[in-house]
């Protein structure tokens, strides 16, 4: 048993399926490739000088100026692209829709509580997102607190940002516990003092997180939480 008070999750690649699938999901919706939207993320980014999604995850800009922006950005580059089909302007709504959670983990969230851990999500995430992402997760009634970058205008990997959840929990970073499938966002929260689990794939991650808390997560197959 590790010195552990709090675990953190991740949303985005942890709670919900990892990054490539919901772009490749995106993909099926809306004709958009994942590389050709991903460069119209960029676009927009680098005209405020920030990361590729800090635009709506540090609410810089509402979803809907986004979206315009985007759709700027990718006519510039492909002049005759079919965006009949997307809906840039409320990006959250289409982008989620359909789309399960990773419920091994949110099994594992719920397990924990269970077990009397004090849990909570640490997620860069944009404002107008949150009825999608957390209906979707289902675990408002689970964890003890949300954290999310666009209430707070400082996102993963910031410094900052960690700060918040150290202060809203009052845990100290050495006793926390970040899981998150971001290697980036691993890396600073150790050079914080936090304990991390970087995430690779459902089995490996609860597989760790058991032997950190002593719960049992790993569930024969077929058994719900």
């Amino acid at each position: 048993m590790s010195d552990l008070k709090f675990v953190w999750f991740d949303f985005g690649g942890v709670l919900s399926p990892p990054i490539p699938a919901l772009f490749e999901q995106y993909q099926a919706k809306t004709g958009l490739a994942p590389r050709v939207l991903q460069q119209a993320m960029r676009d927009v980014a680098d005209d405020l000088g920030v990361p590729m999604l800090a635009p709506v995850e540090s609410a810089l800009l509402t979803e809907q100026e986004w979206g315009q922006r985007l759709e700027q950005a990718l006519r510039r580059r492909y002049p005759q692209i079919d965006l009949s089909r997307a809906r840039l302007q409320t990006f959250g709504e289409q982008w989620f829709a359909g789309v399960p959670a990773n419920a091994p983990l949110v099994a594992a969230v719920r397990a924990l509580k269970r077990a009397g851990w004090r849990v909570g999500i640490l997620t860069n995430n944009v404002v107008e997102w949150a009825p999608y992402w957390r209906a979707m997760v289902g675990l408002d009634e689970v964890v003890e607190l949300i954290v999310d970058s666009s209430q707070e205008r400082t996102r993963k990997p910031q410094a900052a940002f960690f700060q918040v959840a150290i202060e809203r929990s009052g845990v100290a970073a050495k006793h926390s516990l970040l899981i998150d499938d971001v290697l980036e966002n691993i890396e600073a929260a150790a050079a914080l003092g936090w304990q991390v689990l970087h995430f690779t794939d459902n089995h490996q991650a609860i597989t760790q997180l058991q032997r950190l808390t002593g719960v049992s997560l790993l569930q024969p197959v077929g058994e719900s939480a």
